[in-house]
Formats: structure tokens, sequence, C-alpha cells
């Protein structure tokens, strides 16, 4: 596996990280033994990156990613997130990150976090406070690296002043590309990013079904992407991504995951599955190169993204 160095403080990881959060939520029922053995699998295969949260089930996940990784804890990197309350609206008041730091360490059994998110920006805490926060349990050895997720450029530039920031969380994929006007403000402050939901939630597998065809704790039941009209457009574009993926011998999954590596060597995504197999499919892809043709033929496909909006009216995050 290879590996990239996410900002300017030395957070080195594989090139291909795991993303936590739907082994315990968004995707319907889940078989959480699958879930840790897709975790260990992922080590297996040379993944140091994994990531969780605090509202991922209020603890539970970090107490499961906690429990797969125990056995190789000082060989990765663990990334969690404060920010969110109890009620899903933004809670960043400087107690308050404090007492989810330390909740944190001990749903996950350790005794440092790598790389620690504000979730959200909060709107009623100033940036500074929080991270002057984060600044603190840095040199109390609590945390090693601060992070944001979903925040705009004058949020990180506020932010990195205080604490520097090593690393941007924020929705990206072929499927949404927004996130690429914060590259030049990550590129200037020496800022890396991970690319969370970079495979559109499942969608970029080939494997979509109508949103009707979806439990109803699934995200994706309500997702404006798999609703009439975008759903048909969506599945077109995956299909004609799937005929260039064939001519190279790979998953259509694989060729999403190799465009997001060739947008920038800052870049790490990290896909979740709770299966092993994916994890396979999906590590995989750090193994692809893309020519100049084959790019330009993504590009074709889908020069502006996906269809339908990433989040349904109103849960769209507001970039400050």
């Amino acid at each position: 596996m290879q590996h990239r160095t996410l900002g300017n403080q030395d957070l080195t990881v594989s090139a291909i990280g795991y993303g936590a959060m739907g082994i315990t939520m968004a995707y319907g029922p889940s078989d959480e033994q699958e879930g840790v053995a897709a975790i260990r699998r992922a080590h297996d295969l040379g993944v140091t990156f994994f990531d969780t949260a605090e509202v991922y089930g209020w603890g539970e996940n970090e107490k499961l990613v906690g429990r797969a990784v125990a056995g190789f804890r000082d060989d990765i990197v663990i990334a969690t997130k404060f920010g969110i309350a109890r009620d899903w609206g933004t809670d960043s008041r400087p107690d308050h990150i404090r007492e989810v730091a330390d909740n944190s360490l001990r749903y996950l059994g350790v005794d440092h976090i790598d790389v620690f998110y504000q979730h959200r920006v909060d709107p009623d805490v100033p940036i500074e406070d929080v991270a002057g926060t984060v600044k603190e349990l840095i040199d109390a050895g609590k945390v090693k690296y601060f992070g944001l997720s979903e925040a705009g450029p004058q949020t990180i530039r506020t932010a990195h002043a205080v604490q520097p920031v090593s690393v941007l969380q924020t929705e990206y994929s072929l499927f949404e590309r927004e996130a690429e006007q914060l590259f030049p403000t990550l590129d200037e402050l020496g800022i890396g990013f991970v690319a969370y939901s970079p495979l559109g939630r499942g969608f970029l597998t080939g494997t979509a079904r109508p949103a009707a065809d979806y439990d109803a704790t699934d995200m994706r039941h309500t997702d404006p992407r798999w609703q009439p009209g975008n759903f048909e457009k969506n599945t077109e574009a995956v299909r004609r991504l799937g005929e260039l993926a064939t001519t190279k011998g790979v998953e259509v999954s694989q060729l999403a995951l190799a465009w997001l590596l060739s947008r920038g060597e800052h870049i790490v995504p990290i896909p979740g599955s709770r299966s092993p197999r994916r994890v396979e499919e999906n590590t995989g892809a750090a193994d692809i190169t893309l020519t100049d043709a084959d790019l330009a033929k993504i590009d074709e496909i889908l020069p502006h993204g996906g269809f339908g909006a990433r989040y349904a009216d109103g849960d769209v995050p507001t970039w400050i």
C-alpha cells in the first residue's frame, strides 16, 4: 500500500483509508462482527488510517473500532470527531470538546487520539476558541493532529493561525465535486484532504437500487440521487464508467477511487464497507494508474458530478 502525507505536520497514512460510520448508522441494519472483520482485513491489506466519530452511535462506533484495532493500534492512525450535539445541532464549546475527547479516549481504549476533527463548524463558538482548545489537548498529549470537516476557507485560515490544521475532511467523489474550490486554500496552507463518501454512498459500486428498495433507516431511502429522475441518470453514468473500468480490467468502484487519488498527492479517500471482500476491492484501487485518455473519458461521462443534491433540502453543510 502506498502512503501519503497529509499536511505539513508529518501526518502520514495509507493512500486508501477506512471509514467506519456505516457499521453502526446510516445504511440500515448491519452485522457488527462483519464490520470488525472488514476493519481487520483493511489492516491486513496495508490500510493505516481509520475514521470514526462520537456521533456514529454516541460512542458505539468508537468502541467497535477500538476493539477491532486493539491488536495493532500502535501501527495505525485513528481519527475521530467532536462538535455534534445530541439534538443533532452543533456544540463546540471548549468544555464539550474536552468532554468528548475524554470519552473518545475511553471508548477507543487508547491513550491518545491521532486526528481530532471538528465535525461541523459551530456558528455559536468562535473557531479561535475551538482551535485553542484542541491546541491545549495536543499540548497535553491527548491529541496529535487537528482536523476540520466541512469548513470553508475563512474558517480554515482562522483556525490554522491558532493551531495548524493538518487535514480537512469533506465529501468528494465523481458525484460530488464542490470541494475542489477549497483546494487552492489547502495547497497554500499545506493542509491535506480526506474525501468521505468517495463512492457516492455506494452508487459508484454499480450496485445501486431505487430508493424505495432500501430500508427506512438507510439514508439512501431519501437521498436525492436515488430519487426517480436522478436515479436513472446516475445509473446510466455508472454504466458508462463501468464500461471504461472493464477495458482496464478493474471494478467501477476501483476506477472511482483511482480517479480521486489522481486529483492530487494531498488527497486520501476513506471508503467504508462492512464486507471484507469490498475492502479488498477498495484497497486495490491504490495500484491503478489512470491515463490521460482515461481521465478525459471520465470527465466526458461526469463533467460536473452526479445528478441530484448530495443531501435533502436543509441538510447540506454550509461552508463558513
